[in-house]
């Protein structure tokens, strides 16, 4: 039996080399298929197994991906059963585990969680960042630069709490068949504040519970900061303003009382008004504090 971990890697990491990608599916060709000892191949990584450059894949692989995983969805993280019962096991809050590692839906088991942090927070007795802590975002930023097809303005509408539609059998997924554009376009709007605001969020996730279009009674709040029931922090009303000013949101926020609909809350507030000046190219912030009682 065969396991190999980051099959991929010569493919990711040697990209501009397609001679040594063909001596390595040559040499995984070679190893694996029709051959007599081999009971089992087990491969992980990133990429498919697929045609790379002129030369031809490994044909003889069954694929299960992340978005069609089969009879392995509950193998790929900690189902919600398995969570509670080491919540219950380690005296862990199971609703602060859900809202920090409940990453994935599936079709059968809806709620996966990422593994890796669930036995980390079990083990050192608190929530924090576990998972993305064993990798950088610079290789994403690479591909994200290249803007292909619209791809920044659609991880800006995504992260701005929007939809969009992808299709992952299209995509040539082997690190080199990408096409950039001669022109770059930025989306800078509300919707790019919002989605910094969200950014933001993630090192503050330990202590908050982000909520995008709260609904005030009076509207919707763009941004709202929920402290989490074991830290003393205050709450954050965030209204987003585009070519405006700050002082208008924060207005915005005190005439229409967003701060009422914070049911069973009681602390202190703060009001934060951010606008962005497209002329100035810059941005402004006010902030404001109140109290809940």
């Amino acid at each position: 039996m065969f396991l190999i971990d980051e099959w991929d890697c010569v493919m990711r990491e040697r990209q501009e080399s397609e001679d040594l990608q063909k001596q390595y599916l040559d040499f995984l060709r070679n190893l694996l298929k029709d051959q007599p000892y081999v009971a089992l191949a087990y491969m992980t990584g990133i990429l498919p197994v697929k045609k790379y450059g002129m030369h031809s894949a490994l044909n003889m692989f069954t694929e299960y991906s992340m978005t069609d995983q089969l009879d392995f969805e509950e193998y790929t993280g900690f189902t919600e059963v398995e969570v509670k019962e080491l919540c219950g096991r380690y005296g862990r809050d199971f609703l602060e585990l859900g809202n920090w590692y409940d990453g994935y839906m599936f079709t059968r088991f809806r709620h996966i969680y990422n593994s890796k942090s669930v036995v980390e927070a079990m083990r050192r007795g608190k929530c924090s960042n576990y998972w993305t802590a064993t990798e950088t975002y610079e290789a994403l930023k690479t591909y994200m630069d290249m803007d292909f097809d619209g791809l920044k303005a659609d991880i800006v509408r995504m992260l701005g709490g929007e939809r969009v539609k992808v299709n992952t059998l299209s995509f040539q997924n082997d690190m080199r068949s990408f096409r950039t554009k001669d022109d770059v376009l930025t989306c800078n709007d509300e919707n790019s504040l919002s989605c910094a605001v969200g950014l933001a969020y993630y090192s503050a996730r330990k202590d908050y519970r982000l909520v995008r279009e709260f609904p005030t009674g009076k509207g919707f709040a763009d941004v709202v900061f929920l402290p989490l029931p074991h830290t003393d922090k205050p709450a954050l009303v965030v209204e987003l303003k585009y070519d405006r000013n700050a002082e208008t949101a924060i207005k915005q926020i005190r005439e229409k009382r967003y701060t009422q609909a914070f049911e069973g809350y009681s602390g202190r507030i703060l009001l934060v008004g951010i606008n962005y000046d497209k002329e100035k190219k810059a941005h402004s912030c006010v902030i404001e504090q109140t109290e809940k009682r």
